[in-house]
Formats: C-alpha cells, structure tokens, sequence
C-alpha cells in the first residue's frame, strides 16, 4: 500500500535529519552585493523616514544659526533708535518715512525689543550659542567621561566606589549653583590668564560664564 504523508503527523521523516547535498545548499544561498558598515548603516538611516526629517530640521537649525546672520542685514548688537518694542513685521515712523522716499527697509520678521534691536537676528546668535554649548558639551563629556571611567574602571575596588559616588554627589548638586560658584572662583584668575598671557585672550571674547556652562555640562 502506498504510504501517503499526513504534515499533521506527529512521526519525524528521517530524510529531513541527512546532511544537505551541494545542489540543496547553493539553493539556499542569497546572492547580495557586500557592503561596508557605514554603507549598510546610511542604507538603513535614509530608510527610516523619522530620521530622515529629523535631519532635515537639524540641518535647518544650523543654516539659521550659522549661515542666516551673514546675510541678515541687521546685526545683532545694533540698536535703532525709535523702532522700540516694535511688533512683528512692523515699521517705526522714521522707517515708514524711508519708505515713503523710495528706498527700501527691510522689515523686522519678529519686531524689536525694549532696546530697538532686531528680535529675529537676536534669535539666531541665541540659538549659535546653544548649539555651541551642546556640540561642545558633548565633546567634553566624551574625553573627561573616558578617561573618568577608565581609571575607575583599571582600579576597580575602593577607587571605583569612590569615584562613582563622587559622581553621585555632583549630581545631587543644582547646575546653576555649580556654575555661580565656579564663576565665583574662576573670574579672576580667567581674566588675569586672558590678559597677561599671549595666545589666552579667547578668554574675554568667550566670557567666564560660557566658560563655566561648558565645565559644569562635562
């Protein structure tokens, strides 16, 4: 009698368990160009479309911070006077008189505040500065954390623990009373390296108070 194959049969075909033939396995291979790391990974980066438009708004925020304020015809330090506390897309008297003589002004996108400076180009030095912070930040966390992390780790025992609860006690402390404290305890010496020593006067053109964010950040 002819031995017909139930799949819903519980009994192992011993057939399944016999090494593959050479036939069998060149069927089972997939044939696929070899890419490297970084290619696979951009392959895969441009297929996640979250991503994608999160780049495109993070290249965005840079041309507005880097590239924006050179073409911008207001600086962000300049005041004009009777443009005060001006609103959005709005023009002061002396303005509309220019105006009116032909030449043209070009409007403040985001008006002015107290002082008559323009908000918009105030907004992009803001937003330079704190990609500045973050992009440098970060740096800084990657060496001292490190280098932090690997003598605790070569050590290990006593040191580790006590390193590590340093760090929790850094942690507990409020940022903003790190960095007033820091500031308290850097501004001179900062100021006297900036002034007496050749190739230090970066210094007063970073401020000790960025300085200090920078360090507290890291």
């Amino acid at each position: 009698m002819k031995q017909v194959n139930n799949k819903l049969s519980l009994q192992l075909d011993v057939s399944d368990f016999l090494p593959a033939g050479k036939e069998e396995k060149q069927s089972l291979v997939i044939m696929r160009e070899s890419v490297s790391f970084w290619r696979d990974g951009v392959r895969r980066f441009k297929k996640n479309k979250i991503a994608m438009v999160s780049l495109t708004v993070v290249i965005l925020v840079l041309i507005f911070a880097f590239i924006m304020p050179g073409f911008y015809p207001y600086s962000y330090e300049q005041q004009i006077r009777g443009s005060e506390n001006l609103a959005p897309m709005k023009y002061s008297q002396q303005e509309l008189e220019i105006k009116a003589a032909g030449d043209k002004v070009f409007p403040h996108i985001l008006g002015t505040d107290s002082l008559g400076r323009d908000t918009m180009v105030r907004l992009m030095y803001g937003s330079r500065i704190s990609l500045l912070v973050g992009l440098v930040a970060s740096f800084l966390v990657l060496i001292i954390g490190s280098i932090y992390g690997s003598i605790a780790g070569y050590f290990g025992g006593k040191v580790d623990m006590i390193m590590m609860r340093i760090v929790d006690i850094i942690y507990t402390v409020p940022d903003i009373l790190i960095i007033i404290l820091l500031m308290v305890t850097l501004k001179y010496p900062l100021e006297d390296l900036a002034n007496n020593v050749p190739g230090f006067e970066w210094i007063n053109t970073i401020g000790v108070g960025l300085i200090c964010i920078f360090i507290v950040f890291s």
